[in-house]
């Protein structure tokens, strides 16, 4: 700085000795006065730039003591973390393991498969315990009487309700029918009601007479008053079902005394022909 001036005195001196012009001195002057701000602009810039420097490097010291104190929170956690993943996976068993609804897992599955056999006939809904005849495909129209393929599938159910698994549980047979009336069957099957009670009678026959104890078994109808689906003109085959559910025995089964309790009654034949089964509306 103390230099700058000094070239600036010298030269101004010889401009004066040899008398330069007025213009080219005030040239100089300008120039001079320039470049001095220009310094004290760059020596300003300097300084923030030094400033922050020293505020990045304590933002990176400030960092660096949070990443120390984190790695050593992380380490005097691990043994906290390790226990509460063991605690994750062992929930994780016993959400596997749990039985989602009212029947034991193997049961659940041997009523699965045999639904799966008879697609057309029986669904079967774990959830609920439920399973579901189609009486489209159990009953001829109009009768109460079980069709031959429907007498060999009870057979079947007969089998797996007599497993030890399924002892603990009774049997409620549900029958259920469309709106449309009784005609030519009416001296059997008064109403609808009637109608599905004794479809509900026939499975509850055939599923003892293979063996299922009276003592499990219940019967009721409902007739046309749980449709599933809404009714057209014509009825709805899904409202045509007899429902089967199983649960929980609520009281410990004593033998009747009757050498007969597990014998179905006589079947009947069907009451209607096939010249009457195609007549009657579809029930």
């Amino acid at each position: 700085m103390v230099l700058k001036r000094c070239i600036v005195l010298a030269i101004l001196s010889t401009a004066f000795t040899a008398c330069v012009p007025q213009q080219k001195y005030d040239d100089l002057l300008t120039a001079y006065r320039g470049q001095e701000q220009q310094l004290l602009a760059t020596q300003s810039d300097l300084q923030t730039a030094r400033d922050n420097v020293e505020r990045l490097r304590a933002q990176l010291a400030a960092a660096a003591g949070d990443l120390d104190q984190l790695a050593a929170i992380r380490n005097g956690a691990k043994g906290d973390i390790d226990k509460l993943l063991a605690d994750y996976e062992r929930l994780l068993k016993q959400v596997g393991n749990l039985n989602m609804g009212p029947l034991p897992a193997e049961l659940n599955k041997a009523l699965a498969e045999l639904a799966a056999q008879y697609p057309d006939v029986l669904t079967f809904d774990p959830r609920s315990g439920m399973l579901r005849f189609s009486s489209d495909f159990t009953f001829a129209s109009g009768s109460a009487a079980l069709s031959s393929n429907a007498q060999a599938l009870v057979s079947k159910l007969a089998t797996i309700l007599n497993t030890p698994i399924a002892q603990p549980f009774e049997v409620k047979v549900v029958g259920h029918t469309d709106t449309q009336p009784i005609r030519r069957v009416a001296s059997q099957h008064p109403t609808n009601m009637y109608l599905s009670a004794h479809r509900a009678i026939s499975v509850r026959d055939a599923l003892v007479g293979d063996g299922v104890g009276a003592n499990r078994m219940q019967v009721a109808g409902y007739g046309e008053y749980r449709p599933i689906v809404p009714n057209g003109p014509n009825g709805a085959a899904a409202n045509r079902r007899v429902e089967i559910f199983l649960a929980p025995l609520t009281v410990p089964l004593a033998p009747t005394g009757n050498p007969m309790e597990s014998a179905a009654p006589a079947k009947t034949p069907n009451p209607v022909t096939n010249r009457e089964a195609n007549d009657e509306p579809t029930k």
